[in-house]
C-alpha cells in the first residue's frame, strides 16, 4: 500500500524526491503520513480535496481487500 501512495503522489508533485511516506501500523488500523515539498502539497489535495479523497478511496479499497483499514495524513 505504501508503494501505492508514493507511487501516485510521486507523479502529482514537482519534487518526487521529497515526498516522505511514514508507516504507522496498528493491529487492524494502517495510518501513512505524507510529507512532501510545502509547494506541492495543494496539488497534492486538489480542489476541494478531491485529489487526496482519491488516493484515501483508493487505499481504503486495497486495504478492505486485506481485511484491515488504512488512514492517509496529509502532514505539512
Amino acid at each position: 500500500m505504501k508503494e501505492l501512495i508514493e507511487f501516485i503522489v510521486k507523479e502529482l508533485v514537482e519534487c518526487p524526491e521529497e515526498v516522505r511516506i511514514t508507516e504507522i501500523d496498528g493491529e487492524r488500523t494502517i495510518v501513512f503520513e505524507l510529507r512532501c515539498n510545502p509547494e506541492d502539497v495543494g496539488k497534492v489535495i486538489g480542489k476541494s480535496g478531491k485529489t487526496v479523497g482519491a488516493i484515501r478511496t483508493l487505499l481504503s479499497t486495497v486495504a478492505a481487500r486485506q481485511g484491515r483499514r488504512a488512514m492517509l495524513e496529509v502532514v505539512e
